[in-house]
């Protein structure tokens, strides 16, 4: 049986973190001289009391995990954090129900962005700054967790980056704790860029702080309820540039930093995430012209950024919307359905299955094609010009059927629980892809996930957290003999 101490005393310590935090949005209400810096105050009060009391429950870290207590603490971390995390939305504004808020704050820190919340224009800032702190943590912690655990526990084909995720100048990093450091400078680093780069044009200082946190989690909370549609449409393109840069492998990305461009550009992940924008950008794009010619050059202009942006946020799961995508017509709407069932690269902020997952399927698909045509032949799958182990496969092939399944089980439930079947089917896409919105009138890109009642809305905050730790993560747990190997 695992040791719940240690597991106690590490997630005490994040949530009594996590309750420190909070004084930045108390902060940001007291100079705005908005009476719901109390709510944050008193939810930091209680979350570091909390915190400090797990901690002490657990007694003192004693080191390395095993297997099943690493399993335990990361489910346990991103369940509890969203608990702690809903408090100022509960106990100040919007006055949450414990439902909308649990749900808010889940989809904050699995980096969703689908919103029960209405009336954004209108909140206080520290509400709005909160929301975005919580992407932008989450979002930094998937990456740790993505290339720190994911492959060492040979979570759905991850291992095939065991041993690349620790070399990243070119030499074995001893430590998760290095490459962790290492990742978050650069997090940390096109965050800042990417405040400037809004700053450039036109946001206020608040707006581009929150907006950017939002943007490199790839997470989609908006300070404003028309989303990012509420900007200029320069900023469109500023955010489809660095919700690029967060989808792609922050391994590579420090290897940029350090001078070394060249693996990054090798990577068969980021060539195959490339062709998967611009291919259903590009397609996307003819059909609108095709079915809505416009007789203008600027007209031109505005489709295309429209399309392209709308386009990488879906794909990356930003969720971010700039136009009501469902007006564009019967394809536009199912080739956005699709996109967010492919995701970006794997160590990076992105979720929902991820390129590297299709290529291994399609490399062992042609594979056995190969093998059926020349049955005396010997044929190796391969990906990035290495061999790939059956291992890598079966767990591969293990994650996709798990997806689908869970999918299929999540959109019966949605529609036992009344919803119509764009809704139940785009809703348990959506929140199992951590995309943030769906299809349809109701939760689609010009809608809410507020109308949904309170046990669709159990039912979708239960496929974040299922989509966010890649399924394995949590399922295994149900799984008797885990426990006691």
């Amino acid at each position: 049986m695992p040791d719940l101490r240690a597991a106690l005393h590490l997630i005490g310590l994040l949530v009594a973190a996590l309750g420190a935090t909070m004084a930045a949005p108390m902060l940001a209400d007291l100079i705005d001289g908005d009476p719901n810096w109390r709510a944050f105050g008193l939810a930091g009060f209680f979350s570091v009391l909390a915190g400090s009391l797990l901690a002490a429950a657990g007694g003192a870290d004693r080191g390395s995990l095993s297997v099943q207590e690493t399993f335990l603490l990361t489910t346990l971390c991103w369940l509890l954090l969203p608990v702690f995390g809903a408090l100022p939305f509960v106990l100040g504004v919007p006055e949450a129900s414990l439902t909308d808020a649990f749900f808010e704050a889940m989809s904050g820190f699995t980096t969703t962005g689908s919103t029960v919340f209405v009336g954004l224009d209108h909140m206080p800032p520290g509400v709005l700054l909160w929301r975005g702190m919580l992407q932008w943590f989450g979002g930094v912690g998937i990456v740790v967790m993505a290339m720190a655990f994911l492959p060492a526990l040979r979570v759905g084909g991850m291992q095939i980056f065991r041993s690349e995720a620790f070399d990243t100048f070119g030499k074995i990093l001893p430590r998760a704790g290095e490459i962790a450091m290492s990742i978050s400078w650069v997090y940390a680093g096109l965050t800042l860029l990417c405040i400037l780069a809004y700053a450039a044009c036109g946001m206020s200082v608040f707006d581009a702080v929150v907006h950017s946190m939002t943007t490199i989690s790839t997470g989609g909370f908006a300070n404003y309820d028309a989303s990012l549609g509420h900007f200029p449409g320069e900023v469109e393109y500023v955010s489809a540039l660095f919700m690029m840069l967060a989808s792609l492998p922050f391994v590579r990305l420090v290897q940029l930093a350090s001078g070394e461009a060249r693996p990054i550009w090798r990577d068969p992940q980021v060539r195959g995430f490339m062709a998967v924008i611009f291919g259903f950008a590009g397609a996307i794009l003819l059909y609108r012209m095709a079915t809505d010619p416009v007789p203008h050059a600027w007209g031109f202009e505005q489709h295309l950024r429209e399309t392209l942006f709308n386009t990488v946020s879906i794909l990356t799961g930003t969720g971010y919307a700039s136009e009501n995508y469902n007006e564009w017509g019967p394809f536009a709407a199912a080739a956005f359905f699709l996109m967010g069932l492919v995701g970006g690269c794997a160590g990076s902020t992105c979720c929902s299955v991820k390129i590297f997952r299709y290529q291994i399927l399609l490399a062992a698909v042609a594979s056995q094609v190969r093998r059926i045509h020349s049955p005396h032949g010997v044929f190796q799958t391969r990906w990035a010009g290495r061999p790939v182990d059956e291992e890598v496969i079966s767990s591969v092939m293990g994650f996709l059927f798990l997806f689908f399944m869970t999918l299929a089980v999540l959109s019966v439930a949605m529609g036992m629980l009344g919803h119509d079947i764009v809704t139940s089917v785009s809703g348990a896409a959506t929140a199992l892809a951590n995309v943030g919105p769906g299809l349809g009138p109701i939760i689609g890109p010009a809608g809410n996930f507020a109308p949904l009642s309170d046990a669709a809305k159990w039912v979708l905050a239960l496929g974040m957290l299922l989509g966010r730790l890649e399924l394995m993560a949590v399922y295994v747990m149900f799984v008797s003999a885990f426990w006691r190997n």
